[in-house]
């Protein structure tokens, strides 16, 4: 498909000079452009190597050089001829800033490596790497070369956790067989009549019949001893190679430096290596010396609906993490990120409530920025229905380029002109917030690719997500469906997927939306329900939300059981629940609702009931009475100092007890002062003094 440079320019307000070959024929124009000091965007992605050789190598070369994917995404497409839009929205997303810098969580690894496995297999690997690495073996069984080599371990493990750099197995031991001990003279091996010892060099107890002849033989060495008492230990390793059948980790996404490799029942089983393995040895070689990655979240404690007063409320952050990195520390009502073990996929952000957590790299305001750009720019060059396609930077991105190869072979459609491919460092990272904003400013679909990567509770917390901002465009009147998650795992499946996404209409807003994303949830959802709701085809009193993954709702008292005792309004971490300091009332303000459940949880009369909602009248940024009772006040000076439902249900249980009978109940009538009072001016009761 021929580039129309003056319809891209127009669009971007910038001249344009077409250059089709400028990997090869025209590398002076890239030498030229890079010398000067505007930022240099290459439309391709095929030769970035090169092009960094180029840039190095070019004396006096100070621009800044980005490069943007606009062949698979769009020119090589049965859609190519329309898809001139699309490819601007693309070149003006190349032109926005980096992210900006946030602060960096850093991993140092010696190189120490521990094997686990059966001898054979774990040695070949260990001679794979031993080069390098400094090898440490846990036998697992099996037989193992004459020759020691590297240092062997063998016994119980207890437990393996950590992260690059930080490893810690904990280990105990219980063979007879020492291995730091044992020579392999093999005598042992002779020697015993039972055959209770293999070339691992411990004994099977199970078949061992107590002969000692292994004992006699090994007299010289003394590794052997049957009276030795179990003992446990503990080791440091900054990299593991785990061979087992069953993996230490069984979150979805195990720890950096950890590294599966089951055996390989395809080539033979019994401890074989799996096919993957010189994939995974490359990978072990590199990871010696420092390294950093982003700390991907910022927590604020002061929003979070985890806990309060060591009562759990909202747990969805724990529950979605796939890298179980994050944990409850209810003691100090809040939780806890292991930023080691994070891998920055962004669920938990997405499944806040409040905006406790959210995503640091990129920012949401910086990802709204981009949205923006894209909308705003495939708008006014003409383009109609934009689709958001969100897709992982490895996956997904070879999915779609795969797509666009096939497309070029006339295999496949490719990606339709109104789909926007846009890669994020995962796909969890977006939530309702991000999507209603996307469709506010001009976005008619949103759908989200995942594909093998993602961990099953991501496709169910997104999909969980997306019904419920389906639910609010749909009551607001906007047809159709405007949030789709995609499953593929090849271009056929994506092709068809995207066809038919492509050929859907939603209804949106007659006008987009000019906001700038804010940097917190909460308010992003606001700016993008006003504009909404303003355009809205409809405006119910109230729109009804699923309850799972609501991020907005009502609270319901049961007045007959409400005593009024505040408990709910102390654990409220929104401030959608308030007292009133001149009345007993239990007031609401629905806009502050996230839904967490605290309240109904620490209510003692389990008076509170949850309503997910979205209310569109003006009431729901105004405080509401809820419950409110007359005040009790105190029958010796008359001050009020309880409610009249709350005194009198705690008199209702009190008045059979034999510690509160006469001026004992008459006492809890009163208020504190009162109280103390009373009890010293008793003329007829017996004190403790007088005993």
């Amino acid at each position: 498909m021929p580039l129309q440079e003056k319809i891209l320019g127009a669009a971007l307000d910038e001249k344009l000079i077409l250059h089709s070959s400028l990997c090869r024929r025209e590398a002076g124009a890239f030498q030229q452009a890079i010398k000067g000091g505007d930022e240099v965007i290459v439309a391709c992605t095929q030769e970035k190597r090169l092009f960094a050789e180029i840039g190095q190598n070019t004396e006096g070369a100070v621009a800044p050089i980005k490069f943007v994917n606009i062949r698979e995404t769009g020119g090589w497409s049965r859609d190519a001829s329309k898809a001139m839009p699309k490819i601007a929205a693309l070149l003006a997303a190349a032109h926005l800033p980096d992210p900006e810098p946030v602060p960096t969580v850093t991993y140092k690894s010696a190189g120490r490596l521990l094997v686990i496995g059966e001898l054979e297999p774990a040695e070949r690997a260990a001679a794979m790497l031993a080069d390098v690495l400094d090898v440490t073996l846990f036998t697992q069984g099996g037989t193992g070369a004459q020759e020691r080599r590297y240092p062997v371990l063998s016994g119980q493990i207890e437990s393996l956790k950590g992260w690059l750099g930080a490893f810690e197995l904990n280990w105990s031991r219980s063979n007879p067989i020492d291995l730091d001990l044992c020579t392999r003279c093999n005598a042992c091996v002779a020697a015993c009549p039972e055959g209770a010892i293999n070339l691992d060099y411990q004994i099977d107890l199970a078949k061992c019949a107590s002969h000692r002849a292994c004992v006699k033989v090994c007299d010289a060495a003394g590794a052997i001893d049957f009276n030795r008492a179990p003992a446990a230990f503990k080791e440091q390793f900054d990299l593991v190679l785990d061979l087992r059948s069953a993996p230490a980790f069984a979150q979805h996404a195990p720890p950096q430096g950890y590294f599966f490799l089951p055996p390989s029942p395809g080539e033979g089983g019994g401890g074989d290596m799996h096919a993957d393995l010189f994939t995974t040895l490359v990978k072990l070689r590199d990871l010696v010396g420092e390294f950093e990655k982003p700390k991907f979240f910022v927590y604020k404690q002061k929003l979070c609906a985890h806990s309060r007063n060591e009562t759990v409320g909202c747990n969805a952050c724990i529950e979605v993490c796939s890298a179980e990195a994050i944990s409850s520390e209810k003691s100090r009502q809040q939780i806890k990120v292991n930023p080691n073990l994070c891998v920055g996929c962004g669920a938990c952000t997405t499944v806040c409530p409040t905006g406790a957590l959210t995503y640091a790299y990129p920012r949401a305001s910086e990802q709204g920025a981009k949205f923006k750009t894209m909308l705003s720019t495939f708008a006014g060059a003409g383009g109609k229905d934009a689709v958001l396609l969100l897709h992982s930077q490895e996956g997904g991105q070879a999915l779609v380029e795969d797509l666009g190869r096939a497309a070029q072979l006339r295999r496949a459609n490719g990606v339709p002109a109104n789909v926007i491919p846009i890669p994020v460092w995962h796909v969890a990272n977006l939530g309702v917030d991000a999507w209603l904003s996307a469709v506010a400013l001009g976005a008619s679909q949103i759908a989200v690719l995942t594909t093998r990567e993602e961990a099953p509770q991501y496709r169910d917390a997104l999909a969980a997500q997306m019904e419920v901002a389906q639910a609010i465009l749909n009551g607001l009147g906007y047809a159709g469906q405007h949030f789709t998650l995609l499953r593929a795992d090849s271009p056929t499946q994506l092709d068809q997927q995207l066809a038919a996404l492509a050929a859907q209409r939603p209804s949106t807003p007659a006008r987009p939306a000019t906001f700038a994303v804010a940097p917190e949830k909460r308010a992003t959802l606001e700016l993008a329900l006003d504009h909404l709701i303003e355009q809205a085809p409809a405006r119910p009193e109230a729109i009804a939300l699923p309850a799972a993954g609501a991020p907005f709702g009502t609270v319901d008292v049961n007045k007959d059981t409400c005593t009024l005792c505040l408990s709910c309004v102390s654990a409220c971490p929104a401030s959608a629940l308030q007292d009133n300091s001149q009345l007993p009332q239990l007031r609401f303000i629905e806009k502050n609702c996230v839904q967490c459940g605290l309240c109904a949880t620490t209510c003692p009369e389990d008076a509170i009931t949850l309503q997910p909602r979205l209310l569109l009248t003006p009431q729901r940024k105004e405080a509401r009475v809820l419950n409110e009772s007359q005040p009790y006040g105190c029958v010796r000076c008359g001050k009020p100092f309880g409610t009249l439902k709350a005194i009198e249900a705690m008199l209702g249980k009190l008045a059979g007890h034999s510690m509160f009978q006469g001026a004992a109940l008459d006492r809890l009538k009163m208020c504190g002062d009162c109280r103390v009072i009373d009890i010293y001016s008793a003329q007829n009761e017996a004190k403790i003094t007088d005993l």
